[in-house]
């Protein structure tokens, strides 16, 4: 399986726009290869360069026939009919790199998680770690992208 991104590449620098410094869009995303047996996908983006990881955006319960995810698909309150996880900024929906001044590169993991269930069973306003934590339960692939910022 293979996630990719027309706005940067794999270990390239996340541009302004995709940023707390900029518009604070998700970035556009593409997949392929998934396997036949996936029945929905999860999107994560986190920060492992920040103290404990921050967790960035979850959206989850995607249909396995969908491979692209729109730039500003993100947007909280279910943009691109989206079913999205409270954020690390205690906010539904993407918040983009945002790392601490002076700080150095931050890497940010995108993932894409294959899964073997339509639909997650989380309660109702879940955290991002919570969407990863009953993901794993069903997990089948996952692909990777990661993209770099710095302020």
């Amino acid at each position: 399986m293979r996630l990719t991104s027309s706005a940067f590449s794999d270990g390239g620098a996340i541009p302004r726009r995709f940023t707390c410094e900029g518009e604070n869009l998700s970035p556009p995303l593409r997949w392929s290869d998934a396997p036949a047996e996936t029945r929905s996908f999860a999107v994560l983006c986190d920060d492992p360069d920040a103290p404990g990881t921050w967790h960035h955006w979850a959206a989850y319960d995607i249909p396995a026939d969908r491979a692209t995810l729109a730039e500003g698909a993100g947007r909280s309150g279910g943009g691109a009919g989206l079913t999205q996880a409270v954020n690390d900024f205690n906010r539904p929906g993407y918040g983009g790199p945002c790392p601490p001044h002076g700080h150095g590169p931050h890497h940010y993991h995108f993932r894409l998680l294959a899964l073997s269930s339509a639909s997650l069973t989380v309660h109702k306003g879940p955290s991002c770690r919570d969407v990863e934590r009953e993901a794993r339960k069903h997990l089948i692939a996952e692909a990777a992208l990661v993209g770099l910022y710095e302020r």
